[in-house]
């Protein structure tokens, strides 16, 4: 297992910023340290691509630090390390090495090529050289790419008025002959037969992923029941049937090596409450929603509900925009609740919507998630007065979110618009790794009460803030209690308005609770390389402590009070380093009524 390391992850746009080189042992900066120890611990390393050597007349696209905020969406600001390598012409190529010190057998290349000139994507190969000998053509599209937001038709049209985003996807390949051996380089090579006008490339995931699981003891096979693995018949009554025999018999199910295509227009979506479910690993076996397009009601979630396992599976889905059951054809990938706990474990989904996460007593760890349309993993309420939805206790731990559609990871306390909905309360978001949202946040802390934000790394979010503390509109509960440590959050600041590396907000004066304050401590943390402040405390009621932050490189201002806020704020030993000229470490627009110690 690799821990996500900060100098892997960091970019050539951010080289000013990110200590990519440990100093001699008298001159070892504690903040790099700690920076090492956030994120999530996986079995994949990711090496950037704008790290690699360029081959022909590859070039470089980059946010170089200090360069005023985005106002829209690139291809630099949606790339992890603010940062890609782009291939025009035939002989174009980046190059990297395998210095996993492990071999790989299977890759995940993050990359981008253009859009068709109606909407709908476009298909073509990429060529992959292992030690410069050809190995195989690797196959990309933008089909579930390039949205177009204000378009005025749907989405998916660039002809409608939209500006474009999204632009990224994710291809997992496994590599065909020998793994890569450790050592190895790896080359991507836009050759004659690779068609796509341009390929954008971000970063390439290696992995030695192990052989399938085998079925366990007093289990069920959904292909006893009739699934079919080789991805010809639907499949989803035979997995419902076998998840009804199994909590029946009080046994398990088992989804064996395979792709399992589920897209019968049956009454509801497949419900797993109550059993456990267990697939041959994430890279073995796969449900894969195809959703009739342009779909019409169609809901495609899995249901986790008290009592169930979930285990060693991968969701994927056709889905090509936005918008819960609605004609895009996306749904949350799990919609999770239940009084009696459950227990989500080495999951990967990709292209649905968010893991929409309740109940009381659930934990979701290992797992990872690309390319949605809505939030990586959020913990709520439900939205509503539900026994089965209260959202308390509810973990997320050491997990990976890449290319979401909304903030990276989420809690989201809703009060209703009658304000009977219960307080979230003890959420925690643990060791877990953001990279590149495409829309929101890395982390939002949207209202709830003793919740726990703690050794995450988030890096470069195009939209909106690294970290988002305050509530969730007018019908959002108010943060009562938030603890955050031990983060490292590099950029934040894009070009959705006026965004900051950590935003600190609280209700608006047309809220449910318009007196009612945010209260945060915030340590130990690392926020570096904001596009714009590093730290802003916003409108209008705010207790924050801060306390041996370091805020490292900001475009702005270190930390800035907006005018009009109300509060206390007690900053101890926080660092605030490597300024540009003419910004200043602390500025605060409202000195009579937001008063600062220490």
């Amino acid at each position: 297992m690799f821990r996500r390391g900060f100098s892997i992850l960091c970019g050539s746009a951010l080289l000013a910023v990110c200590a990519l080189s440990v100093p001699p042992h008298d001159e070892i900066r504690t903040d790099v340290v700690a920076a090492a120890a956030a994120g999530a611990t996986t079995p994949f390393v990711t090496l950037e691509a704008e790290a690699g050597q360029r081959g022909g007349g590859a070039t470089l696209r980059s946010i170089s630090p200090g360069a005023p905020a985005p106002t829209k969406a690139t291809l630099e600001t949606e790339a992890s390390g603010y940062a890609l390598v782009e291939l025009k012409s035939n002989g174009d190529s980046v190059t990297l090495p395998n210095s996993t010190g492990k071999n790989a057998n299977t890759l995940v290349v993050r990359a981008s090529i253009p859009d068709a000139p109606a909407g709908g994507g476009i298909t073509a190969t990429l060529n992959l050289y292992v030690n410069n000998v050809f190995r195989q053509a690797i196959t990309l599209d933008s089909r579930q790419a390039w949205n177009y937001r204000g378009a005025t038709t749907n989405p998916d049209d660039p002809r409608a008025g939209g500006v474009a985003y999204r632009f990224y996807n994710e291809f997992p390949v496994w590599v065909t002959g020998a793994p890569i051996a450790a050592g190895s380089t790896i080359k991507l090579q836009k050759d004659a037969a690779n068609t796509a006008a341009v390929y954008d490339i971000d970063s390439v995931d290696l992995e030695n992923v192990g052989g399938a699981l085998a079925q366990p003891a007093n289990s069920i096979s959904v292909v006893s029941n009739g699934a079919d693995p080789q991805f010809v018949k639907d499949s989803t009554v035979a997995i419902q049937n076998t998840v009804n025999a199994a909590r029946t018999q009080q046994k398990s199910v088992w989804i064996p090596p395979g792709k399992y295509l589920t897209n019968s227009l049956v009454s509801k979506p497949l419900d797993f409450t109550g059993v456990k479910v267990q697939g041959a690993g994430m890279w073995h076996s796969t449900i894969y929603r195809k959703v009739p397009l342009p779909a019409n009601s169609w809901r495609s979630q899995i249901t986790v509900g008290s009592g169930t396992t979930l285990t060693d599976l991968q969701i994927d889905a056709n889905a090509v925009w936005r918008g819960i059951g609605g004609t895009g054809g996306s749904d949350y990938g799990i919609n999770a609740g239940g009084a009696g706990g459950w227990l989500v474990d080495r999951l990967w989904t990709r292209h649905i919507d968010a893991n929409w996460l309740s109940g009381t007593n659930g934990v979701l760890q290992n797992s990872r998630t690309a390319d949605s349309y809505g939030d990586g993993y959020n913990i709520n309420n439900g939205n509503t007065p539900n026994p089965d939805k209260l959202g308390l206790n509810i973990t997320v731990r050491n997990s990976f979110a890449r290319n979401t559609g909304d903030d990276s990871y989420a809690t989201y306390s809703d009060a209703g618009a009658a304000g009977n909905n219960g307080q979230i309360s003890g959420a925690k978001i643990l060791n877990n790794t953001a990279i590149a949202p495409w829309w929101a946040n890395g982390i939002r802390i949207a209202g709830g009460r003793n919740v726990e934000v703690k050794n995450n790394l988030v890096n470069s979010v195009s939209s909106n803030n690294a970290m988002d503390i305050s509530v969730f509109g007018d019908s959002g509960h108010p943060l009562e209690s938030a603890t955050v440590s031990g983060n490292t959050l590099i950029g934040g600041g894009g070009w959705n308005g006026v965004r900051h590396g950590v935003h600190i907000g609280s209700p608006s004066s047309t809220s449910l609770f318009p007196n009612a304050f945010t209260n945060v401590t915030m340590s130990d943390n690392i926020i570096r390389g904001s596009l714009n402040a590093g730290i802003n405390i916003d409108r209008t009621r705010v207790n924050a402590t801060l306390t041996n932050n370091t805020i490292d490189r900001p475009a702005k201002q270190g930390i800035l009070i907006n005018s009009g806020v109300t509060g206390t704020g007690k900053f101890t030993g926080n660092k605030i380093q490597n300024l540009l000229p003419g910004q200043v470490a602390q500025k605060n627009d409202s000195p009579a009524t937001f008063k600062i110690t220490g």
